[in-house]
């Protein structure tokens, strides 16, 4: 099949303390703090962050739930690892990066002829530096991460399956992968094309327990796909509803972009997405982005029973944007709109009432 994918788009996680993510994401992985929001589904004022590049590119995009409030089950089923481009030779910085902060690392490995570098969240997720020339994305900097280190967005994922088969079909057959590679436990999948982000790993753990579904802290939630516009969104729900994943959601207004689930064969939640006019742009300058608290205008009257439930948080100085490194933002393909810039597919949005008497997250 012609495949409707252009590579990752993003990856949501759910880590367990709200700074104690922020500090992860912006001292040891060296992310900019994109965008800081409250999850848009239920009715429990969860942070919803989003961690990328300079530009914040599409590919670069990882948002997190910090879900104190449950602890989650990792484990087959689930996204395993994020895997970061990082320049060639930039590993060993990395390496040494880690080990000034003391967090736990696995030393230098090799996945496909590539070498590789995994650290581990405070809460169990994994992350991995992987050299790979040629990505000229904008990488975010920091007092103590280089341009010539740092890292420039996604190059892909690694998903933990127990048995690969039915996983293997959903991505060539469903969504238009095909199967490039095998090194030992782990089979690699690549979205044709020529850009980045466009690998996915399964790695067949056939011992390995299946991992919790819903919301915990600990475990990744999906692993989302850029298909552009929200024709393509259509056509990808016809595709999944032909091969009987009947189950696939209606498509949701996440405001940022326009989305589709669909739970795939092996256990992971699998999203398609459509960006929309502005993108990360559209509520905040770019020398402003993930500087302060944004709501969705349709929760913007319940500020307050939201932003008491929130636990307070620090931005880190040196997250907030410095002119060497940050550019005019790249200009997104939109989901298709009509001349004032309203969907033409018919969306989902959830009608939250935040009572002000839930537990602080």
């Amino acid at each position: 099949m012609t495949s409707l994918v252009q590579g990752v788009h993003h990856i949501t996680l759910c880590p367990g303390g709200a700074q104690q993510d922020i500090d992860f994401f912006t001292q040891i992985l060296g992310q900019r703090l994109v965008k800081q929001t409250v999850l848009m589904d239920g009715n429990i004022p969860i942070y919803h962050f989003y961690y990328g590049n300079a530009d914040a590119d599409v590919g670069s995009i990882a948002t997190c739930f910090p879900y104190s409030r449950k602890p989650g089950r990792a484990g087959s089923g689930q996204l395993s690892c994020t895997s970061y481009t990082v320049p060639n030779g930039a590993i060993a910085f990395w390496k040494e990066h880690f080990d000034r902060h003391r967090a736990e690392h696995s030393g230098v490995q090799e996945r496909f002829g590539t070498k590789y570098l995994r650290v581990r969240h405070p809460v169990g997720l994994l992350f991995e530096m992987i050299e790979e020339s040629g990505d000229n994305r904008n990488p975010w900097t920091t007092t103590q991460i280089p341009r010539d280190a740092g890292t420039r967005g996604f190059f892909g994922a690694v998903l933990s399956v127990r048995d690969v088969r039915d996983q293997e079909s959903f991505f060539v057959d469903a969504l238009g992968f095909r199967k490039v590679g095998v090194d030992g436990p782990y089979h690699r999948f690549e979205v044709p094309g020529t850009g980045p982000g466009r690998i996915v790993d399964l790695h067949v753990e056939p011992e390995r327990a299946p991992g919790s579904w819903g919301f915990g802290a600990g475990t990744a939630h999906h692993i989302a796909f850029n298909v552009e516009t929200d024709d393509a969104l259509v056509k990808q729900k016809a595709v999944y509803e032909e091969m009987g994943f009947t189950d696939a959601s209606e498509i949701k207004d996440r405001f940022y972009f326009h989305s589709m689930y669909v739970r795939s064969p092996g256990g992971i939640l699998v999203e398609c997405t459509a960006n929309v006019p502005g993108g990360f742009f559209k509520d905040e300058a770019p020398d402003e982005l993930g500087t302060k608290l944004l709501l969705l205008p349709w929760f913007e009257d319940q500020r307050n029973a939201i932003v008491s439930q929130l636990e307070p948080i620090t931005v880190p100085e040196e997250n907030r944007p410095r002119q060497e490194t940050t550019s005019a933002p790249r200009p997104v393909v939109a989901a298709h709109t009509t001349p004032g810039n309203e969907p033409t597919v018919p969306l989902s949005r959830y009608k939250a009432t935040f009572d002000a008497d839930k537990q602080t997250t």
